[in-house]
Parts: C-alpha cells; structure tokens; sequence
C-alpha cells in the first residue's frame, strides 16, 4: 500500500485528473475499476474520482509497488540551472526578463528551454523535488519567440499558473513592447485585421477580411521617436498571437528591423553592418496586473525589464532616445 498526500500543487483538481498524473501509463478505465472496488481510496473512505481534492487530504493506493511503478514509467530527468533575470517573485509566479535567443519552451525533445531552466533552479532551491513533479511541474503562461527579449510570466504553483493563464486568455493583462521599425511613424493608431497562421511554415499572414482559420487580431502602437529612416514604438498587444507584432506592423510596410521572417532584408543588413544587429529589435517590456486577483501577492503589480543592450546601441545610435511628454521627432 502507498499513500500518497495531496500538496498544495495538488489542490483544487479532481481526484481521477491527479491519477492520471500520478500514474500516466494507466488507462482510465483502471481508475475507475480500482475505485469501485476500494483499492484506491480518499481520506480511508470510497471514491468516485470526481472529488475536488484539497491539501492534506490522503489518497492510499492498495497497489502493489511493480504495479505502481509499471503505470508512472518513473524515468529520470535532469534539469540544468542557469542565472536568469527574475523582475518579481512570490510563492505563486515568478516573472522572468528572457534574453533574446533562449525559447520560452521546447520546440523539439532535445531543445533547452526557460521551462527547464525554470524548474532546474526550482529544484536547486528545493523549493519542489522531483516526486512533486510526477503531478505538478512549473512551467511558462506566455511565449515569446526566441528572438523576442522581455517578460515572460512562469506559474510556479498549480494556482499561479492556472490563475495567469486565465488573465491571458482572458486579455486582462496590460501588455506593452518596444520596437524599432522602419521608415517614419507619426501618428498612434490601433490596428485589426486577421491572422493566419501556416504551422508547418511557422509563418503568419496578415488579412483584412476574415476566413476559415482566421484569428481577429488587435495591435496599438504609439511612436516614440523617428528620425525618418527608423521608429521606435510602443505598441500595446491587445490580443496575443503567433508573431503578431511582427507581421501585423509588416503588413502596413514598417517593419521590425532585423526581423528575418516578416524584416526588409536590405535594411536589416544595413543594420546589421552598422549595429551588429542579428534578431528583431522587439522587447517585451512592462505587464500591468489588475488589483482583484484572488488569493495573488502579484495583484495591482507592474513588472519592467529594462531594454537589453543590443536594442539601446542602436536607439542611441539613431538618436532615437525618448522621454515622457516628448513630441515623437
């Protein structure tokens, strides 16, 4: 017999999702069998598996060990450390400032992303341990593209994660970048349109009218500052797609400089000659969340990231610098 007691990460699912978790080789139908006929049981009394668990509560499993151990394939995993840029952290989320060139997740099986940095320096501060994440493993609430610098907010327990998604899917998070485009901009606008997506390309496409597979999109830029041959924007994302500030800015022939999938390729070299400049000038820099967040520390919080170094060289460079109340030039 093993008993197993529900953490806090464990918390507020319902008692066949964690067996599911807790034993990923088992059929469903196994639970359910196993329940009826009390050899897995809550709190020493029968189950249906609907039960909405809470912490503390005891699951006993009147399981062998070989058939324990048969349904969880345990196989080990190493998660490495690495120093990351953390802008605010609770019990709940931790907000992380990504450097352009680390992906926020794993595109393919032997790619190291800020997840497992993530979880790598969880471990090391032994803040979870590795039978925790048999039911539970942090893991990032937005991405950014692997060039894209800036915040990237990661759920570190079950209610931070499940909570910070909700707010994204939702849209109620304030979200705002900085870009350097080309050519003059002038004027705020808001833009919509349509996005498509071809996955097996990873490339987007920009429509005006919508169609099958098409996602409504909404963009909000303010310029900062242009000195006719590049702008620096503010732009506000007020849906969340695929590359959306990238292609949705292409659309109307200002480009993210460097941007080699949406970028003019004459002026990203003209940049990258003069700069050094090797990935799109696009930074995801303040989050703005609402105050009524229940049972949140981060509640009411607005997190910064600084504009990293290769993106100031070339503002500096431009004369693109920009203070509050400034004309855009």
């Amino acid at each position: 017999m093993r008993e197993v007691i529900i953490q806090r990460n464990e918390a507020g699912q319902r008692l066949d999702k964690f067996l599911g978790k807790y034993m990923k080789a088992a059929p469903k139908s196994f639970f359910y069998k196993m329940l009826r006929k009390k050899n897995i049981t809550l709190n020493g009394k029968k189950a249906e598996g609907s039960e909405k668990l809470e912490e503390g509560d005891r699951v006993a499993l009147f399981l062998s060990e070989e058939t324990i151990g048969k349904f969880r394939e345990e196989t080990k995993v190493s998660y490495p450390t690495a120093r990351l840029s953390i802008l605010y952290e609770d019990e709940d989320v931790v907000f992380i400032n990504k450097p352009a060139g680390m992906l926020s997740q794993k595109a393919e099986a032997e790619d190291v992303s800020l997840t497992e940095y993530l979880i790598g320096n969880l471990l090391a501060k032994g803040e979870i341990t590795e039978e925790s994440l048999a039911t539970f493993k942090p893991a990032v609430c937005n991405r950014l593209d692997r060039n894209t610098s800036g915040i990237v907010i990661c759920g570190k327990s079950l209610h931070g994660l499940q909570t910070m998604s909700a707010m994204l899917k939702e849209r109620t998070l304030e979200k705002i970048y900085y870009c350097i485009v080309k050519g003059r901009m002038t004027e705020a606008q808001t833009l919509e349109g349509y996005l498509y997506k071809d996955e097996a390309a990873n490339r987007v496409e920009i429509r005006k009218a919508p169609g099958e597979g098409a996602a409504p999109i909404k963009t909000a830029y303010q310029p900062l500052q242009s000195n006719g041959i590049c702008t620096l924007l503010q732009v506000e994302l007020i849906t969340g797609r695929s590359h959306q500030i990238r292609a949705h800015l292409a659309s109307i022939g200002h480009p993210v400089l460097g941007d080699s999938k949406y970028g003019d390729r004459e002026v990203n070299r003209i940049f990258r000659e003069k700069y050094g400049v090797q990935r799109q000038m696009l930074h995801a820099a303040q989050l703005s969340l609402p105050k009524d967040l229940p049972e949140l520390r981060a509640a009411g919080h607005r997190i910064t990231a600084p504009i990293p170094a290769d993106m100031v060289h070339v503002i500096k460079g431009e004369d693109l610098t920009w203070q509050p109340g400034e004309p855009v030039g």
